[in-house]
């Protein structure tokens, strides 16, 4: 069981950061990762629809045998987090609580801002996250065209410059020295946000701190892998075809995305095969 993948889920090509954290911090581990072109993006859906979503596609990352979850996708971390770790017997890892724990000792005015889609925005689960920190003041705006931006493969350009300086303008009033980016497609964007911030607030990002917790969890199960094969990755995708999935995250990570398979699952008729 050691020797099996880690499985990585996202609604899209967001948590590819996350996967590639997660090599950077185990590069013997090997990688299954499925993203949900299908019904990206997550953020505007009703919670209900994004649990059913999700659960249908960890079921099928657990039926390939992965070792461990990551829910890189803060929308489907708010839906249904408890439903997961109930449900499979593997651990199962989030992004929410490592990006919170990051904060919350990162924090020197007690001012921290969280960005996220309308749907992990509207779920408050950043606010029920930050509930053990009462003496912080939590500013929360949710960004849903940053999605729309990375999801393009436009990362920079006057136009996200002045969306993000819209979006930001009541984090930056607060005077929050500490911004979150709720959603693992925002680190793409990492350079328009903290130039609309300034260099004096710190961005923390869910992707490094979730390999943290990943890197944690094996070790201290002793679940690291052991063969002495090179370890593999492979890129999973639903939807009508992996064309779009291959095209976007080669633009956004370069030419370590060369191939994705089509997938199905429960919820989802595609039909099956390799482009």
């Amino acid at each position: 069981m050691s020797d099996a993948p880690i499985g990585i889920f996202d609604s899209g090509v967001g948590g590819l950061t996350v996967a590639r954290a997660v090599k950077d911090q185990l590069p013997n581990e090997s990688i299954l990762y499925i993203g949900d072109l299908a019904h990206s993006p997550y953020g505007p859906k009703k919670i209900a629809d994004v649990r059913e979503y999700a659960l249908e596609v960890l079921d099928d990352l657990v039926a390939q045998g992965v070792k461990m979850l990551v829910i890189a996708c803060n929308t489907a971390s708010a839906a249904m987090l408890r439903d997961a770790r109930e449900r499979y017997e593997v651990p199962v890892v989030e992004v929410i609580q490592p990006a919170v724990r990051r904060a919350v000792a990162t924090t020197r005015n007690g001012r921290v801002g969280v960005i996220g889609t309308a749907g992990t925005v509207q779920s408050r689960a950043y606010d029920d996250a930050f509930a053990a920190a009462p003496h912080l003041q939590l500013v929360s705006a949710a960004c849903p065209r940053f999605v729309e931006f990375v999801e393009a493969g436009v990362t920079t350009g006057e136009e996200v410059l002045d969306v993000a300086a819209e979006y930001l303008a009541p984090l930056k009033a607060a005077g929050v020295d500490t911004l979150v980016l709720g959603c693992t497609h925002y680190p793409f964007l990492k350079g328009a946000i903290s130039y609309v911030m300034g260099e004096d607030v710190t961005l923390v990002g869910s992707d490094v701190e979730t390999a943290n917790d990943v890197y944690r969890l094996l070790v201290s199960r002793g679940m690291e892998r052991r063969a002495a094969t090179p370890p593999g990755i492979r890129y999973e995708s639903t939807g009508p075809s992996s064309a779009p999935f291959l095209e976007l995250a080669n633009r956004l990570m370069g030419p370590e995305v060369s191939s994705v398979e089509l997938v199905q699952t429960g919820a989802i008729p595609v039909q099956k095969g390799i482009r």
